[in-house]
């Protein structure tokens, strides 16, 4: 089983992207962010450390946490931010080995990606065998997120400028799709490297 870490900035097209790899291979997606949402759900590692550091006035009558409250508190203070990405990265990662472990052990999947916006920064690549960048040009991603999203010029910008520069991702990933253009064009390049992965498996 080949271990594939997929990043790229916000609005490059990556669920599209799994998607096909879903249904091209025989595969596992982990989607970090909706694991770090299950983590911080009652009975999740991360829910009693979160409530602890905020305070019960974050949790709703029905016993979740509040994610807009969570979000002003975070969003209000880069130290609070700080701690809550200490809380909830680690036990990301921690359940994500998990996965990869319980998978190697089963022997039934040809592939494991993971899609986290942090690969680079969240240290994956002493997880993953490889990663990919799923890259797409400024104007494609600001259209995309204005018209899948709704998001203004302002809240683009401000994403964008939080990202990593381009040429850290071209310097920590080993193949690029560049999803600028049509998704055809972008499948044709995935088939191409998966061609590539199998011959590197023979």
């Amino acid at each position: 089983m080949k271990v594939i870490g997929i990043t790229g900035g916000v609005g490059a097209g990556k669920s599209e992207i799994l998607a096909y790899l879903r249904e091209r291979t025989n595969c596992c997606v982990i989607i970090a962010d909706k694991v770090a949402h299950e983590l911080e759900e009652q009975g999740g590692a991360c829910y009693d450390k979160i409530v602890a550091l905020l305070g019960d006035g974050i949790v709703a009558e029905d016993g979740r946490i509040d994610k807009a409250k969570m979000a002003a508190r975070i969003f209000a203070d880069k130290e609070v931010l700080h701690q809550i990405n200490a809380i909830i990265h680690p036990a990301v990662k921690e359940y994500i080995l998990s996965v990869i472990a319980e998978e190697r052990q089963k022997g039934r999947l040809d592939y494991l990606f993971i899609e986290a916006a942090l690969l680079i920064e969240g240290g994956y690549g002493e997880i993953v065998d490889e990663m990919w960048y799923i890259h797409a040009d400024g104007p494609s991603r600001r259209e995309r997120l204005k018209t899948s999203r709704g998001y203004s010029d302002e809240k683009i910008a401000g994403i964008m400028r939080e990202q990593l520069p381009e040429e850290e991702f071209y310097r920590h990933c080993s193949a690029v799709i560049d999803n600028s253009k049509t998704l055809e064009s972008a499948y044709r390049q995935i088939d191409e490297k998966l061609g590539e992965v199998l011959c590197q498996k023979q």
